[in-house]
């Protein structure tokens, strides 16, 4: 399968800039020059997939306590946009079928990683994905699911085999290009603290394209690229991007 992934992938939109994980944060990698951006899908109470990283609302918006328990109704009269800075006062959580119309319209690509609550996670990939299937347009670019949750990323083996899968990992331990050929996926994600120079070549050499996260310093992000990586993922897409020109 023929990945179309640029080496600069904004983190959770343009995290730096802007609120992680919503739809001025998508808007903000493209003005970056960013052609994809990474984010976080997650189920509401019922059901409906959501962009959060956190188990719950705390961080990110007005809201308190854990996602799992709060409806879409509930979570939508909520200010996801606030706590960043007040010119983002009024903004929204977006639902994965809003984010993705905006990324095609904006011509951007995605790794949409798989971030279930707790006992949620063959669910959270099986409805994410199949949403995916149902509203990506075929001639966007095709976007890669990843997850730390084997058991998420087996889901969307069984329900959406054919949407590329990513082996995410804090680092690559034990027999991990094992793991990555079981669960039979198509990319590998590893952080960059303890990634070495050997596992790129590795991975490389077995035939996966490596998206290290989170690369926010220019002199990392050129030894990587200089490693042979084909992606970062980076909370300044703009500034990254300049940077290893």
């Amino acid at each position: 399968m023929k990945l179309d992934i640029p080496p600069i992938v904004g983190h959770r939109g343009a995290k730096a800039s802007s609120p992680e994980n919503t739809l001025p944060a998508i808007e903000e990698a493209h003005r970056q020059g960013a052609t994809w951006i990474e984010f976080d899908a997650k189920l509401t109470k019922d059901g409906v997939p959501i962009l959060m990283h956190d188990e719950t609302l705390d961080r990110c918006t007005t809201g308190k306590g854990n996602v799992a328990d709060h409806t879409l109704a509930q979570i939508r009269e909520l200010d996801a946009g606030a706590w960043f800075g007040p010119q983002f006062k009024g903004t929204k959580v977006p639902t994965l079928e809003e984010a993705m119309a905006l990324m095609a319209k904006l011509g951007m690509g995605f790794n949409i990683e798989i971030k279930p609550c707790p006992g949620r996670e063959a669910e959270t990939a099986r409805i994410s994905c199949a949403l995916v299937e149902k509203l990506w347009p075929k001639s966007s670019p095709i976007p890669v699911v990843s997850s730390f949750k084997h058991l998420s990323l087996a889901a969307a083996k069984a329900h959406s085999a054919h949407l590329p899968r990513g082996y995410l990992a804090e680092e690559l331990i034990g027999d991990w290009l094992e793991a990555v050929k079981v669960l039979d996926c198509t990319t590998i994600h590893p952080g960059f603290r303890k990634l070495t120079q050997a596992q790129v070549r590795t991975a490389k050499d077995a035939g996966y394209p490596v998206l290290v996260w989170t690369v926010n310093e220019a002199p990392k992000a050129k030894e990587l690229l200089s490693w042979g990586v084909d992606a970062l993922i980076t909370d300044a897409p703009g500034a990254i991007g300049a940077a290893v020109k």
